[in-house]
């Protein structure tokens, strides 16, 4: 496993890392068996981060991660996230009562002392443009409830907002071929700042493994079928923001860098870790088999200059029109 620092925390985390989202809920059925299981993989072959938050199934993908690092709590690293499971548009959500007990609920849950990298979860920009909740985040870990905090961004425009306030040591973010806009401004800013990058939906929901169809459907209780257009939370967050049937076709047009590197879903991967601003990728899982794939993106060759300038074509040409949820 290959180790990078996550900004100037004194973290050094494996650099494929795993989010916990799927394991917990919103991602069709999952078994814990299962969920156990590929995370027990992970930390065997030198994970040592994994993300979570509150609202994967509601606690649940805590719960797990503390069944998984019992023992361990010294030498994994666990990043959660707040906000999100009352009204995120409300200023007393963000109070330091309400985020206390958003903190002292998850580390009942993940039992644990404190919490390594606390996380707001894609608050609305006003909310950052205020900076309140950034005093509240200073007094949990002066009192030793977390180490670290960061947030969980869903544009350009709030993760530039975010490294104004020097108490934000990570960003949470949306990076990947299709989302290819951070490398141009954020992750360099992000990298003079020591700030980490934490990359969330690395394969876009999957689009990016080139294995759906036009035709594929996907279960009720699975965002990609719930959220497909934005209708429960910011469509950004699904697909990547592109209508499904648009990625499909984008993402067949994308078959040529899997040559010499596995499959679509490795090299997607590898492409992301090639930009050495990114502290880690957080892919998810549902077993064993996802954990080791994602992990064989190590190991696969990077991209040349002229592979990564026809990416960077490709993005501006073909997708980023299609691009909604923000950039």
């Amino acid at each position: 496993m290959n180790y990078r620092k996550l900004g100037n925390t004194g973290l050094s985390i494996s650099e494929v890392s795993f989010g916990t989202w799927a394991i917990g809920g919103d991602w069709g059925t999952s078994r814990d068996e299962d969920g156990l299981k590929g995370l027990a993989l992970a930390i065997e072959q030198g994970v040592n981060f994994f993300d979570t938050a509150d609202v994967y199934g509601s606690g649940h993908a805590e719960e797990l991660l503390a069944k998984a690092t019992k023992g361990k709590e010294d030498q994994i690293h666990i990043a959660t996230k707040f906000c999100r499971a009352g009204d995120i548009h409300d200023s007393e959500n963000y109070s330091a009562r309400r985020v206390s007990e958003y903190a002292e609920q998850s580390l009942r849950r993940l039992q644990r002392e404190a919490i390594d990298l606390y996380q707001i979860h894609c608050p609305p920009i006003e909310i950052l443009r205020d900076g309140s909740v950034f005093a509240v985040l200073d007094q949990l870990k002066a009192e030793g409830k977390i180490r670290h905090y960061g947030v969980s961004v869903e544009t350009i425009e709030e993760g530039l907002l975010c490294l104004e306030y020097p108490g934000v040591q990570a960003l949470q973010i949306i990076f990947n071929l299709f989302r290819q806009q951070p490398a141009l401004e954020l992750l360099p800013r992000a990298e003079a700042q020591g700030a980490g990058i934490l990359v969330r939906l690395p394969l876009a929901s999957g689009l990016l493994t080139g294995k759906f169809k036009e035709d594929s459907t996907f279960q009720p209780d699975d965002h990609r079928s719930f959220n497909a257009n934005g209708e429960q939370f910011n469509v950004g967050e699904t697909f990547a923001g592109l209508p499904f049937v648009k990625g499909v076709e984008l993402a067949r047009k994308l078959d040529w860098i899997s040559e010499g590197r596995g499959n679509m879903a490795r090299a997607a991967m590898r492409w992301i870790l090639d930009h050495p601003a990114v502290s880690c990728i957080i892919p998810g899982f549902k077993n064993e088999a996802q954990v080791a794939d994602n992990l064989a993106s190590r190991e696969v060759p990077s991209f040349t200059a002229e592979e990564m300038q026809r990416l960077s074509q490709f993005y501006s040409n073909d997708v980023a029109p299609h691009i909604r949820g923000g950039v």
